[in-house]
Formats: structure tokens, sequence, C-alpha cells
């Protein structure tokens, strides 16, 4: 419901979107004549300022399956609430059977997460939280979830605004 809400970002509109290779996957189709050969690429793409996207592509050859990841995690940029270089609250959620938990963390910190969501939690630009990937450790899915995380995020008038209340009385 929440992911719902958020409204999609245009790549066009960002400036400094940098890109970076998660996960390459090759998978291999045995035939009469031998061996064939498709690509998967996982890709991440943000600002490193509160804008990230996560993009899939697949094809014959490797660079065709990144630049379509690319276009793909483009297609699917999100902004995301931090506060102060972490992010506002806890928060856990499941995509498939993997499950991504995330702390907002002091300063000084650091990164500190599996190298599944390490990327997506970089771009995104928090550069303060804990992480863990539980359940199944399926790159795929545990970036995901991951991004499931990042979109449920709501800083502090958002959740006011979903009781009723005014921020006063939200804090009181």
């Amino acid at each position: 419901m929440i992911s719902q809400i958020r409204k999609k970002i245009n790549a066009e509109q960002v400036e400094g979107l940098e890109e970076q290779l998660v996960k390459l996957v090759r998978t291999t189709k045995v035939v009469k004549g031998g061996r064939r050969f498709r690509f998967g690429a996982l890709m991440v793409v943000g600002n490193k300022r509160g804008i990230v996207g996560l993009g899939y592509g697949k094809a014959n050859e490797i660079p065709e399956a990144i630049r379509k990841a690319v276009e793909d995690a483009k297609k699917n940029l999100i902004e995301i609430h931090l506060k102060k270089g972490t992010i506002p609250h806890e928060i856990k959620m499941k995509f498939c059977s993997s499950i991504v938990w995330m702390k907002p963390a002091t300063d000084g910190t650091g990164i500190i997460a599996g190298a599944n969501i390490r990327a997506i939690i970089e771009f995104a630009g928090i550069q303060n939280i804990l992480a863990k990937s539980y359940g199944s450790r399926n790159t795929i899915n545990a970036s995901k979830a991951a991004v499931k995380c990042l979109t449920s995020l709501m800083n502090a008038g958002t959740m006011a605004r979903n009781r009723g209340l005014s921020l006063g009385q939200f804090f009181n």
C-alpha cells in the first residue's frame, strides 16, 4: 500500500545518477549444437542523496544485459526519507523468502550490512545504518526486500498525517 503512494521519479530530472553492477548471472542451456549462454545483470542506480533504483535485465550478451538493467533501474527510481545521514526508524520487510531488517545508527557507525544490500544503501545516500538479511540470501530477492524497506520508510509528517494528527499532537 505504501509503495503505491510513492510517486515514481523521472530519471531525466535527477542530476548525478551513478550506476553499479550488483550481480552478474550466467545461465547455460544445453542444445544439440552445444551450449547457449545467457546473462542477467542486477544494477543499482542512485545519486547518493536520497534517490535510488534497482533494475534487472537479461540478454545474450553482457553489455546488452547491463544496458537493460540500467534502463529498468531508471524506470524504478524512488525517493527515500533520510534523517541526518540515516533512516528515520527501524523497519523489517519481506520479499519472497528474503527478509531484510534495517535500523538507524548513530553518527560514525558507518554502513554495517551484507554485500547483497550494501550497494543499495550506499547509492541511497545513507551513511550510518545497521542492516541484516535473513531467510534466503538470494541476491535478487534480498535486494528487492531492501528496496521495499527503503520505500516503506516514513518521516514524522507522513506518520502524523496517516494518524490524522498535527505534528505538535504527534510529538506530545
